[in-house]
């Protein structure tokens, strides 16, 4: 071989090496991370339908709190803004299709309704809210992408006297919402029902059907998840000791424009704006309920109100979704960890930047 032909061979396998090296190296650049979030999308773009809870302010709510109205529908806040963050992930391939939910008791349930494919709305990840009434596992939960504590909302003079549990005394009328961890916590706190929800003998509780007294066994019980048919519908619970609370239930609180014949879906204000209005107008002493929300309203009164009784006990909010769909499970995990940096971004991150999640998804574009 000449000297030319051994210069052009050379050359020739120099070009092909670079070629080969640099199509490696653009593979690798390219290559959507992390791995298990390109595999669990799959190539076709899935519709989801969500359902949200649309009076959790400003976790999840609408944009119109009527549910005859078109705002209804439009989900605003930190659960809202996670999951458009979610979309706009590139390897995702998801668009969610979402819908308003008035009514909070058994929400999570909905899940394993053919209408949706994930509830969300500022939900507590609990064991029992995955089970029917039969305790048959209907849905399953997304890891926690948010941190909830209970806590009081108080008149701004009642700070002192209300600053804890233990000085919830007989002669003071607590505000909750039915099937909520706010009123949960604070029934066990207060001793009203035990670990296992069952309510103190002696309670006597008022129900449409009129009162009932408990017997301190499981045949009367309240729990997070879901309550004994006879309780179900209660509206006042009236203490069997000295050192506990009359507890109230919007269900049966008056309030501006207030119709007892009309159902509460027809009523202008929510569940949650009937407690603010009745906190307001001194019928109820305090809101029992997840510090996010009251500390929204104590800012929203311009010092009327103050959140007091922080508890101790920490809960993590997720999404259901039905319990079949491990596949979409797992990607909304490994989804969510990342927008929350492995958890380490949350409420109070999104509520000083709202476009903290959609630039970590911008990310991966």
């Amino acid at each position: 071989m000449s000297f030319l032909k051994f210069q052009s061979a050379l050359l020739l396998l120099f070009i092909l090496t670079a070629l080969f090296s640099g199509c490696q190296r653009i593979q690798q650049v390219i290559a959507p991370e992390p791995t298990e979030m390109r595999e669990a999308a799959g190539d076709a773009k899935r519709v989801l339908n969500v359902g949200f809870y649309a009076y959790f302010a400003p976790v999840s709510y609408s944009a119109d709190p009527d549910p005859a109205s078109e705002g209804f529908n439009t989900h605003l806040g930190y659960e809202a803004d996670l999951l458009t963050a979610l979309e706009a992930m590139e390897g995702t391939d998801l668009s969610f299709a979402r819908s308003g939910i008035a009514e909070w008791p058994g929400i999570w349930l909905k899940a394993a309704e053919p209408e949706y494919d994930l509830i969300g709305g500022g939900i507590t990840i609990l064991d029992s809210r995955t089970q029917d009434a039969t305790r048959t596992q209907r849905v399953a939960f997304t890891s926690g992408h948010i941190k909830f504590r209970q806590s009081l909302l108080v008149r701004a003079e009642d700070a002192e006297r209300l600053s804890e549990y233990a000085s919830l005394t007989r002669d003071v009328k607590v505000g909750v919402l039915r099937g909520t961890t706010g009123e949960a916590r604070l029934l066990q706190i207060t001793g009203i029902v035990d670990a296992n929800g069952v309510i103190a003998e002696g309670t006597r509780i008022d129900t449409p059907q009129g009162t009932l007294v408990a017997d301190g066994t499981a045949d009367y019980k309240i729990t997070a998840a879901a309550s004994t048919s006879n309780v179900e519908n209660r509206f006042t619970l009236y203490p069997p000791a000295d050192n506990m609370p009359q507890v109230n239930y919007p269900v049966n609180m008056p309030h501006q424009g207030f119709d007892p014949l009309v159902p509460r879906v027809a009523i202008a204000l929510s569940d949650e704006e009937v407690l603010l209005d009745n906190l307001r107008e001194r019928r109820i002493d305090a809101i029992a309920r997840g510090e996010i929300g009251n500390r929204d309203a104590a800012a929203a009164a311009h010092g009327a109100f103050v959140v007091t009784a922080l508890d101790e006990q920490v809960e993590y909010g997720g999404f259901t979704l039905a319990v079949e769909d491990m596949a979409l499970r797992a990607s909304l995990d490994a989804w969510i960890n990342y927008l929350t940096n492995g958890g380490n971004i949350g409420y109070a991150e999104w509520l000083a930047d709202p476009q903290i999640f959609l630039k970590r998804a911008q990310v991966k574009r």
